[in-house]
């Protein structure tokens, strides 16, 4: 049993990188990839830990980006990608890349405190950062503002202030979906598409499939098929097209630790999740062939 989508407290994740390797090894998981938000940093910290433990460590990374929209209307909404390295780590050129990122996570986290202030909520970004240690994102926004009173729970916390399209929203500078694509493959890793459910129109086929086409065209290696949050017929939905278009069919639970309860490193809610230790062959095949298909 492998999981390919976890987080560790140098993102949004509660456990610390040796803690996850822990919990992973536990669990009875043969492979994990860590995957937090824009940074390497909690991979490096548990890769001496996961070597200790025998555990097969994953380089990765989750990237907010924006597809590219025809312009002059509403701003695309925000698309998640996942990047794995399981054959060699990451090229300096890319490390250097996704430094702009880090800043430009910085700059929203500004805005956000300007207009949650503006509204009456008494925030400083020195309290979101005590949460958020290592690197600020909206969950420890939300933890702030449910710890104060001025939401009821997390949910709320984004559907209110914190959402794209919620009352504080700031939009934040990001990546191109195909350069961010152009990018991890340039660096010698697999660009898959992190939880397509959540994607607009992702559940119907019509509108999904020639979205799919298009990435899979740019670059695009896999698709995120298992996911905590993907009913059954979401996963055959997936399977199919990754069928269809070429694509890996990666998979995990998207693990945060306390933030996100409930959800089960390798297992995922209620046990929904299994990945097949056999796709990690299948990832570091690709690699070795250069990203060509297989």
């Amino acid at each position: 049993m492998i999981d390919l989508h976890s987080h560790t407290d140098r993102s949004d994740g509660t456990l610390s990188p040796a803690a996850l390797v822990e919990r992973a090894v536990q669990t009875g998981l043969t492979a994990l990839a860590i995957t937090d938000h824009d940074t390497f940093a909690g991979y490096e910290l548990a890769l001496p830990v996961a070597q200790a433990r025998r555990l097969d460590l994953v380089c990765g990374i989750e990237l907010s980006t924006r597809p590219e929209g025809p312009g002059g209307g509403q701003r695309p909404v925000s698309i998640h990608l996942l990047g794995y390295f399981p054959a060699e780590p990451p090229s300096m050129e890319f490390r250097q890349w996704i430094q702009s990122m880090l800043k430009s996570r910085h700059q929203r986290n500004l805005g956000l405190i300007d207009k949650l202030r503006s509204f009456g909520l008494d925030i400083s970004l020195e309290e979101v950062q005590a949460l958020g240690k290592h690197l600020t994102a909206r969950p420890h926004f939300a933890q702030v503002l449910l710890r104060k009173g001025y939401v009821s729970s997390l949910q709320e916390a984004f559907d209110v202030y914190l959402a794209d399209e919620a009352k504080a929203a700031v939009a934040r500078d990001e990546p191109p979906l195909k350069e961010a694509i152009r990018k991890i493959g340039d660096a010698g890793g697999i660009a898959s598409l992190a939880h397509p459910v959540r994607i607009p129109g992702g559940r119907d086929r019509a509108v999904f499939a020639p979205f799919l086409k298009d990435l899979a065209a740019a670059g695009l290696h896999a698709i995120e098929v298992i996911h905590t949050e993907h009913q059954p017929s979401d996963i055959a939905l997936y399977q199919q097209m990754a069928n269809e278009f070429g694509l890996l069919a990666t998979g995990g639970s998207d693990f945060h630790g306390d933030t996100k309860p409930g959800i089960e490193l390798g297992t995922g809610r209620n046990n929904n999740v299994h990945v097949d230790a056999a796709l990690l062959d299948r990832m570091r095949a690709r690699c070795a062939a250069g990203q060509e298909a297989l």
